[in-house]
């Protein structure tokens, strides 16, 4: 009887009702999807410095390890030092630009020679290695996010450059030119950002890192596998805090649909609340109508939200290909939790209200 009821309820204003479901819905489509790309941004970094195939990565000193926001101030002449160190097997250096034309992007100037030792060499897609000062080569999704064909021009850093290689995405950055041409570019000749180490064996790792922390104490010594426990957004304070900030406006918009949904509700329904209480129906009994009711709303945003996340992401990826985004089975639960938390809170008051009416004064409503 009481679940026909609330059935009903829902159904006599199938507008207001389909508002609700779909306040609920966006709030767990934020949820998932602000959740989703920023895991999927920050763990895709992380894959790409691992898919490097280096065992250790050295920096300047008080650099921090989220890549793109250092300069070059290491001599490349490291390289040779490093080089030298028992049980290193191959090293790299690397000199990393911010180009903001076609989007944010950190470029890798690399050496081809010495960067195929440490990741055994890139996976050609279309075209082949560098052949001259400016070529560029760039990975499958960035070329497919950019309509970019091999032979075509490209202009990064104030400069045109031809498009000689289209690579398997994973080995670090999406674009890559020569390590002499970036350099010169960036009025940083013979200097380095970072050094990637690779080891002659992963079980001596951490006897490579205290071998490069004698020779160069002051600099950042990382091993891969410390480096990749580092990223995660709990580490990126600025990151945490703007996930959090859309997440609670989310709840909010959920919390006040509800809430004036539920407060509009009780208004019209005065009459049927007294006939209840004079027949009998506690508080509790009323309060628990109205919070049932704000319950099937909220299933159904979340069904409607899961579904909604699902397509957005499909679109997404569609549209840009470098993008990741990560739906892990933790925050599906998380936002089913937020949703349902707003819900029952922005339904409370009017519950509590209706619970409260005298039943004379509610029979007499007009």
């Amino acid at each position: 009887m009481v679940n026909r009821m609330i059935v009903s309820n829902v159904l006599h204003r199938p507008i207001r009702t389909a508002v609700s479901v779909l306040a609920v819905a966006i709030e767990v489509g934020m949820v998932m999807l602000v959740v989703g790309m920023t895991h999927g941004l920050v763990d895709d970094a992380a894959r790409r410095v691992q898919g490097v195939g280096a065992d250790v990565m050295v920096q300047p000193p008080g650099t921090s390890f989220m890549f793109g926001l250092t300069s070059a101030p290491m001599p490349v002449k490291y390289a040779d030092l490093l080089a030298r160190i028992p049980r290193v097997q191959a090293v790299t250096p690397v000199l990393f630009q911010t180009n903001l034309s076609g989007g944010l992007n950190v470029i890798y100037g690399i050496d081809l020679a010495s960067f195929d030792r440490v990741t055994g060499g890139f996976v050609y897609h279309a075209g082949g290695p560098f052949t001259g000062p400016y070529d560029v080569l760039v990975d499958d999704l960035y070329a497919r996010a950019n309509h970019v064909k091999v032979g075509q021009t490209l202009t990064l850093l104030n400069h045109d450059f031809r498009v000689c290689g289209i690579v398997e995405h994973g080995k670090g950055s999406r674009i890559f030119i020569p390590l002499d041409t970036i350099q010169d570019l960036a009025g940083s000749r013979d200097k380095a950002t970072i050094f990637f180490v690779k080891g002659s064996d992963p079980g001596y790792v951490d006897d490579v890192v205290a071998a490069i922390h004698q020779l160069l104490p002051k600099h950042n010594v990382l091993s891969i596998r410390e480096y990749m426990s580092l990223m995660t957004s709990n580490n990126l304070p600025a990151l945490d805090a703007f996930v959090t900030s859309l997440i609670s406006v989310a709840v909010a918009i959920g919390f006040l649909v509800i809430f004036l949904s539920m407060y509009t509700t009780i208004t019209e329904r005065t009459r049927e609340i007294g006939i209840l209480k004079s027949l009998g129906a506690s508080k509790g009994y009323i309060i628990g109508i109205i919070l049932r009711e704000a319950g099937v709303l909220c299933a159904a945003g979340i069904v409607g939200g899961y579904g909604g996340t699902l397509f957005a992401k499909r679109m997404i990826l569609t549209q840009f290909p470098t993008l990741s985004v990560e739906l892990t089975p933790e925050w599906w639960l998380w936002a089913a939790l937020l949703a349902l938390g707003g819900t029952l809170m922005g339904a409370f008051y009017p519950a509590l209200r209706a619970a409260r009416l005298d039943p004379i004064d509610a029979l007499a409503y007009e």
